[in-house]
Formats: C-alpha cells, sequence, structure tokens
C-alpha cells in the first residue's frame, strides 16, 4: 500500500517523459496512461520500464489508451469489432504490463447511453477480465462520470453478474463529478475495489492536488479503507492545471504517506 503518481498529471507531455518526470517527484508507485500506438512498440515500452527500475518505481497500472475509444470498438452493437479489438488493440496493453510489471489495467468501458444492453455489456467486460486473468492480470472498470459506470448501482449489479473476478478502480474526482459522495460510492462497492485515483476538492473546483485549501478527509478516507479490507495502492491523478509545481505533488505524496 503506498502513495503514488499518474503519468497523466503531465499531459499533454510525452508518455515517457511524463514517466520520468513523476520518477523525479519522489513517487516509488505510478500509474502509466499509454496515449499512442508508437507508445506499444517492445523498444519504446522498454525504456520506460528502464526509467522506472533506475528510480527504484513500482509501476502499478496501466490505463488503456484512447479510452473514448472503448464504446466503438468494444462495447459498440457491431459485435466483430469487439472480437477484432479484443484480440488486437486491447491485448497489446497486457505485453506492456508485463514489460513494466504491472498488474491492473484501467479501463473506462462504455459511454452513456451507448447501444447495446447492460448485460451483453457486462458479458463483454467479463470476456476480457476473463483474457486478463489467464494472464495474472486484472482488468478493471473505473467509474467515470457520463460513463455508465457512473451509477454504483449499474457497479453492482455488473459485480454481482460477473461474479468474483470482477474488479473496479474507484476515482474520488469522478464521484463527485457524479454527484454521489465518494465515502459512499466507496463502502458500497469496497469489495470489488483494487486501485484507488485521489484528488481533492472545494465548492469552486472538482479536481486539484491533495494537502492544498482541499475539503476532502483523506485521513478518514483512509481509515475507511483500511478498515474494509482494502490492500491496494492510492494513486494521486489529476489534470495539469490542478497544480502549479511539481513540489506541490511530492508535498501531497509526503503529506498523505504520514497519514497512510
Amino acid at each position: 500500500m503506498d502513495i503514488g503518481l499518474s503519468s497523466a498529471c503531465f499531459y499533454p507531455l510525452e508518455t515517457e517523459k511524463s514517466v520520468l518526470r513523476a520518477c523525479e517527484t519522489g513517487a516509488k508507485t505510478i500509474e502509466i496512461f499509454m496515449n499512442a500506438n508508437s507508445e506499444f512498440q517492445p523498444a519504446f515500452v522498454k525504456n520506460m520500464a528502464d526509467i522506472c527500475k533506475a528510480y527504484g518505481v513500482k509501476v502499478a497500472s496501466v490505463h488503456t489508451m484512447g479510452s473514448f475509444t472503448e464504446s466503438f470498438h468494444l462495447f459498440s452493437s457491431y459485435k466483430r469489432r469487439f472480437f477484432e479489438a479484443k484480440d488486437t488493440s486491447f491485448k497489446r496493453h497486457f505485453d506492456v504490463m508485463h514489460t513494466l510489471g504491472a498488474e491492473i489495467l484501467v479501463m473506462h468501458g462504455i459511454k452513456k447511453p451507448g447501444s447495446i444492453e447492460d448485460e451483453e455489456y457486462f458479458d463483454r467486460f467479463g470476456e476480457l477480465i476473463r483474457m486478463g486473468k489467464t494472464e495474472g492480470l486484472k482488468v478493471c472498470q473505473e467509474n467515470v462520470v457520463h460513463y455508465r459506470s457512473e451509477s454504483p448501482d449499474l457497479l453492482l449489479r455488473m459485480g454481482e453478474y460477473i461474479g468474483e473476478e470482477f474488479n473496479m478502480v474507484f476515482d474520488i474526482k469522478q464521484s463527485v463529478r457524479t454527484g454521489v459522495d465518494p465515502f459512499e460510492f466507496a463502502k458500497k462497492l469496497h469489495k470489488y475495489i483494487r486501485h484507488i485515483h485521489i484528488s481533492d476538492h472545494n465548492s469552486e473546483k472538482d479536481c486539484f492536488v491533495p494537502c492544498k485549501n482541499g475539503t476532502f478527509d483523506f485521513a478518514r478516507f483512509f481509515t475507511m479503507m483500511k478498515e474494509l479490507g482494502y490492500k491496494g495502492d492510492f494513486i494521486i491523478e489529476l489534470y495539469d492545471n490542478g497544480y502549479e509545481s511539481d513540489y506541490e505533488l511530492t508535498f501531497a505524496m509526503e503529506t498523505l504517506k504520514k497519514l497512510l
């Protein structure tokens, strides 16, 4: 269990530069967000792995490239695209994860309203989960506003339908944007949560660096999640307008580790 950092904090800086910058903040656990087809080349991925190894950094998770396209390629009413995409563009993420040593793949899934019924969506996502499981990896559904996964009730039904293989990533800012209290969201779904994205917020802004004028009670959240049996990492995932300097990221990680 650690407080880490996502390379998404530095987007649109190129991914390999974002990884290096994350390492330079002092993070010892990171998430890598893939952003272009060329970044799946073995030499490119090995370079990122070498950077992490040099800094003693663990890659906990990989975020799929082009999350907004998942509805079209994997979860549309034209099922042939699903079979093609899962065996090509989707599966290549597994090769990246093996090279980086990551265990968790983060997915947004289907946007609202979508063109297939919930049950078919659950069936397809379950197939992706089982593909990952055969390689020792966890394919996880993230809660995301404007996606079906923004609904805690939908996620509960998804978990009940897929069964114990279902895993999810919980994101605080996405819960806030959906209008659902993050504590209630996480409590309701806790048995499925394997990875957590953290950020702070207040009445004026819904996503910025923790430990700077925010209202979220991280000490209470960490205590609650540990009492509920959570054993994963907490990854700071922001946008580049959510902080003013890399020092703020370093300070947030160091401060939150004391609370953890």
